[in-house]
């Protein structure tokens, strides 16, 4: 029954976004801030282009201390995403989390981030619907 609850109503719609063109050091300094493992990166129309996890930045770290380079742009060490919609069902992003072994997943409706979604979310969503039978 759990195929009633959408994505849409456990997903967190304040996000700490990145420009692909952030340096990195400032989106280091923006993830640390915030306290977040990572963030996603959109271009000016809000559409997802990648994301930027701790991994990717300390990835770029080793390489420029490697290469004597500066930092660059998050858009030389972001990852691809993958991706869920708005409507989808709370069963498929935990299927995700499970196979995957991510630990968010960034949610779109009409190829637009609107919010994203985190294993916690999908618990908390298992929680209320044992508790009370039906999506928040």
């Amino acid at each position: 029954m759990l195929k009633i609850v959408k994505v849409r109503d456990y997903m967190s719609t304040d996000l700490i976004c990145l420009s692909p063109d952030t340096d990195l050091a400032k989106a280091i300094e923006t993830l640390l801030f915030h306290k977040i493992s990572g963030a996603p990166v959109v271009d000016a129309q809000r559409r997802l282009v990648g994301m930027l996890s701790e991994g990717d930045c300390l990835k770029g770290i080793l390489t420029g201390s490697y290469f004597d380079e500066e930092s660059g742009a998050v858009e030389s060490v972001m990852s691809q995403a993958d991706t869920i919609n708005a409507d989808e069902d709370i069963v498929k992003a935990a299927e995700y989390f499970i196979r995957q072994g991510r630990r968010r997943l960034p949610v779109l409706d009409d190829g637009v981030l609107v919010g994203q979604i985190s294993r916690r979310d999908v618990l908390r969503a298992v929680q209320h619907f044992n508790d009370h039978g039906s999506p928040k």
